[in-house]
C-alpha cells in the first residue's frame, strides 16, 4: 500500500499538514496523547486517547489480537467471538477440510458451541503493554561496536527485561527494536492456545475474485471468517480441553450498522507486518531488480504447476489451496509493487531526499562525524552482496518453498547429528519432532506435484545462477547424469523416503544415520543447506556495512526531524492509523467509487471461470432482495476503501468510526500504490475492507447463523 511522492522531502519522514497527517502513519499506541489525538479529533474522533489505549482500563487495544502469526483479528462479543479475514483463516479452514466435507468450497458454520472446531496450532496473542526501555538497552551499547556485537547485547539485555517483565504470570514479553535500532520498546503479550472455527463463507464468497481480483479495486469479497477464544474456567490461557469455556475479554467491539459515507474518520489498530519507509535508492534498486524480479520469476512457474494439479484433482487442490494461496498473494504484490515503483519513479524520489539529507549533514561538522558515512555504507553493502541475495534467494525459493521434499528433508540433519553422535536423548526428541513435522507435512503433499515442481525447480536453478553458487549436488547432476536434470530428480524421487509417509515413519521407528546418507533427497538437502550457510558468510561484511549505514541514516532523520511527530517503520506490533472514506481518480478520466455492492458480485459473475462462480443461494438473495436490516435502499454494500496507511499483517484489522465502532474488516490495498511499502502514495494509496454488513448479511441471511449475531453488540 503505497501513498504519494509529491511531497516535499521532509514530508516524507513527518507530517507536515494536518491533511497528510490525517492519513499517512503507523503510530504507537503510548503516544496517541502527545502526537495524534488532536488531529483525530478534528477529523471526526468522538472519544479518548485513553479510551484506545489504557493499561489499568479495559480499552479498544483490549479487543485487538494478532491472529495466528501474520494476521490481525478483533473480538466483538462477550463470549470470545473473533472476526478476520478469510485469508486469514483459510489455513484453519483447509486443515478441517477433506473431500467428503470441503469447508474451502461449501463453507462451514457451527450451530453450537460444541461444533465449533479445536484447531491445533492455532493461537490468538493480546497485547497488555508496551514501555520503552531505550534508556536501559542503550545504557549498554558502544560506539566501536560492531553489528554484530551490538545485536548481541540487545539480545542479551532484551531479555533480561523480558524476564523481569513476565516474572509470576503467564504473559510472554520481547524487546523490539524501533527507528533502525535506535530506540527499543517492551511489549508483554498474554496468548490463547485453544482457537476454535466457528464459521467461514465459501471461497465463492471468502475468496471472490481470488488471484485476478487480489489487490484490485473495485472489490466485491467477502474477506472473513469467524473463530471463538476458549480458556479455562478461571478465564486464563489454556491448552485445548472440553473443560475449556468460551474466553471472557476484558472488551470487545460493538459494531455499527449506521454505514458509511465518503469523508467519514476511519480509525484502524491491528499489526502492520513490514514498511520501509526509510529505505534508499541503492535498496529500492536492489528490491526491484533482485528481490522482487526473482520472486515473480520463480513463484510463477511454481505456481503454474500446482494450479494445473489442483485444477485436475479435488483432493490436491485442497491440499495445496493454502500453499498456493500464500505463495500466490505476495508473488502479485512484487509483480504490482515494480509497475508502481516505475510509474511513481520512487528511485528518483529517493534520490533527492539522499540529496537533501547530505545538504543537512554536511551544515555541521559534527552532524558530518556522525552521519557523514551512513549512505556510503548502505551503497557498499547493497553493491557488495548483490550476487549473494540473489542466490541466497534463489536457493530459499526453489529448494526450500518451492521443491517441498528437499524443504522437508532439511529438518532431519539435526536427526543426522544426533545419530552421528549416538546421543540417544537427541535422537529420541529429534525422533518425535520429526513425527509431527512429518504428520503435518504429509497431510497437504501430493508426491506427483512436487516430483514435477523439483524439475522446475532444479532447471531454473542451473539457468539463473552462476556456477560458483550452485550446491555441489549440481557436479552429480553434470558429471553423472550428464547436466540432465530431468534424470536425476528421477532418480532422486524413486529412491528416497522423503516423499512417501510409510516409508519415512518406518524409518522413524528405526532411525539410521547410513539409510540418511544414503538418501538423494537428504543428500541433496544437505548440499543446498551446506551451499547456503557458504554464500551467507560471504555477504555477512556486507550486511554489516549495510545494517551499520540504516541504523546511522535514521538517526539523522530523526534528529532532522528532532520534535516532530514521527512514527516507526512496521514491525508486526500493534499500531494505530486513521484517515477518511474517500474515493480516487487512478488514471486520467477514471473515477473510482468509495464503495461496492453486491450488484457488482452479479456484473462479475462467470459460472465457466472458478474464480468468479456465485453460488445460487446468493443470487436468490439478491434478486429477492433479502437484505434484512443489512441493506440500505435496495442494495446490499460490499466493501469500501479508506485512506488508512496499512500493509501486510493488518489483514483482518478492525476499521472503526469515530465512536470506535466496527464498520468494517481491513483486508486489502490498491494496485495503483502497490509501492506503499516504501513510500506513502497520499493521492492514490486505499485500504480496502469488508463492509461489516456485509459480515453480518452473509451469517445471518445467506448462513443462517443467527445466534452469532445475537451474541454481538449491534449499534443501530
Amino acid at each position: 500500500m503505497i501513498k504519494k511522492l509529491k511531497v516535499l522531502f521532509l514530508g516524507l519522514f513527518f507530517l507536515a499538514t494536518t491533511a497528510v497527517k490525517a492519513d499517512e502513519g503507523m503510530w504507537l499506541l503510548p503516544l496517541l496523547k502527545k502526537y495524534n489525538i488532536e488531529v483525530m479529533k478534528q477529523k471526526g474522533f468522538k472519544l479518548t486517547a485513553e479510551d484506545i489505549y489504557n493499561i489499568n482500563q479495559a480499552s479498544i487495544k483490549d479487543a485487538v489480537i494478532i491472529f495466528g502469526g501474520g494476521c490481525t483479528g478483533e473480538v466483538v462479543s462477550d463470549q470470545g467471538l473473533v472476526l478476520t479475514n478469510h485469508h486469514c483463516g483459510y489455513g484453519a479452514i483447509q486443515q478441517h477440510s477433506t473431500p467428503e466435507h470441503d469447508y474451502l468450497e461449501d463453507g462451514f458454520w457451527a450451530k453450537s458451541f460444541e461444533e465449533e472446531i479445536p484447531t491445533p496450532g492455532l493461537s490468538v496473542t493480546f497485547l497488555v503493554r508496551m514501555e520503552d526501555v531505550t534508556d536501559k538497552v542503550t545504557a549498554e551499547l558502544k560506539p566501536e561496536m560492531s553489528e554484530a556485537e551490538r545485536g548481541k547485547i540487545i539480545r542479551e539485555v532484551g531479555s533480561k527485561i523480558s524476564k523481569e517483565a513476565t516474572e509470576g504470570t503467564n504473559y510472554k514479553a520481547s524487546v523490539r527494536s524501533f527507528f533502525g535500532g535506535n530506540q527499543f520498546f517492551l511489549l508483554v503479550y498474554e496468548v490463547f492456545n485453544d482457537v476454535r472455527l466457528v464459521g467461514a463463507p465459501p471461497s465463492s464468497i471468502g475468496k471472490f475474485g481470488h488471484d485476478t481480483d487480489n489487490w484490485m479495486w473495485p472489490r466485491h469479497t467477502g474477506d472473513f471468517s469467524v473463530f471463538r477464544i476458549y480458556a479455562s474456567k478461571d478465564n486464563k490461557p489454556a491448552d485445548y480441553s472440553p473443560d475449556n469455556v468460551p474466553y471472557k475479554p476484558k472488551y470487545h467491539l460493538p459494531i455499527s450498522l449506521k454505514g458509511v459515507k465518503n469523508g467519514d474518520f476511519t480509525m484502524i489498530m491491528g499489526y502492520p507486518g513490514s514498511t520501509q519507509r526509510y529505505m534508499t535508492s541503492y535498496e529500492v534498486d536492489e528490491r526491484m531488480n533482485i528481490t522482487n524480479k526473482n520472486r515473480i520469476y520463480i513463484r510463477g512457474v511454481k505456481q503454474d504447476i500446482w494450479l494445473k494439479d489442483m485444477q485436475a484433482d479435488k483432493a490436491i487442490n485442497i491440499k495445496y489451496a493454502s500453499k498456493y494461496a500464500r505463495s500466490s498473494n505476495y508473488w502479485k504484490n512484487s509483480i504490482g509493487m515494480n509497475k508502481a515503483l516505475k510509474r511513481l519513479k520512487v528511485y528518483d524520489f529517493k534520490k533527492q531526499q539522499e540529496q537533501e539529507f547530505m545538504k543537512w549533514v554536511k551544515a555541521s561538522p559534527e552532524r558530518v562525524e556522525k552521519y557523514g558515512k551512513a549512505l556510503d555504507l548502505i551503497k557498499e553493502g547493497v553493491e557488495g552482496r548483490k550476487d549473494y541475495l540473489h542466490a541466497t534467494q534463489y536457493i530459499g525459493e526453489t529448494f526450500f518453498y518451492g521443491a517441498e521434499a528437499i524443504g522437508f528433508a532439511s529438518s532431519a540433519r539435526y536427526l543426522a547429528d544426533a545419530l552421528e553422535s549416538e546421543n540417544q536423548d537427541e535422537i529420541t526428541k529429534n525422533v518425535e519432532r520429526l513425527k509431527e513435522r512429518a504428520a503435518d507435512f504429509f497431510k497437504d503433499y501430493s508426491q506427483s506435484t512436487d516430483h514435477k515442481t523439483t524439475k522446475a525447480m532444479f532447471r531454473i536453478y542451473m539457468e539463473n545462477v552462476p556456477e560458483k553458487y550452485q550446491p555441489d549436488i549440481y557436479n552429480v547432476i553434470r558429471k553423472k547424469y550428464k547436466g540432465d536434470v530431468e534424470k536425476y530428480v528421477d532418480k532422486m524421487f524413486a529412491k528416497t523416503i522423503f516423499t512417501d509417509p510409510a516409508k519415512f515413519n518406518a524409518f522413524l521407528e528405526k532411525p539410521s544415520l547410513k539409510t540418511l546418507q544414503k538418501d538423494p533427497v537428504f543428500v541433496a538437502s544437505k548440499s543446498i543447506i551446506g551451499k547456503y550457510m557458504e554464500i551467507r558468510a560471504l555477504m555477512a561484511p556486507f550486511n554489516e556495512k549495510l545494517e551499520r549505514g540504516q541504523r546511522l541514516y535514521i538517526a539523522g532523520i530523526l534528529e532532522m526531524n528532532q520534535g516532530k511527530p514521527m512514527y516507526p517503520d512496521a514491525n508486526f506490533t500493534m499500531r494505530l492509523t486513521y484517515g477518511e472514506i474517500k474515493d480516487y481518480y487512478p488514471m486520467d478520466a477514471v473515477h473510482y467509487d468509495y464503495y461496492t455492492t453486491l450488484k457488482g458480485v452479479m456484473e462479475k459473475e462467470d459460472p465457466d471461470n472458478w474464480e468468479f462462480v456465485v453460488s445460487d443461494k446468493l443470487k436468490e438473495l439478491y434478486n429477492s432482495k433479502d437484505y434484512g436490516r443489512y441493506g440500505v435502499d435496495g442494495r446490499m454494500p460490499v466493501a469500501f476503501i479508506s485512506t488508512n496507511d496499512i500493509t501486510g499483517g493488518n489483514s483482518g484489522s478492525p476499521v472503526m468510526n469515530g465512536n470506535g465502532e466496527l464498520i468494517g474488516i481491513a483486508f486489502d490495498g490498491n494496485w495503483e500504490a502497490m509501492s506503499g511499502d516504501i513510500v506513502f502514495e497520499k493521492d492514490l494509496q486505499r485500504t480496502i475492507s469488508v463492509d461489516i454488513r456485509y459480515v453480518l448479511f452473509v451469517i445471518d441471511k445467506y448462513a443462517g447463523a443467527k445466534r452469532l449475531i445475537d451474541e454481538m453488540t449491534l449499534i443501530e
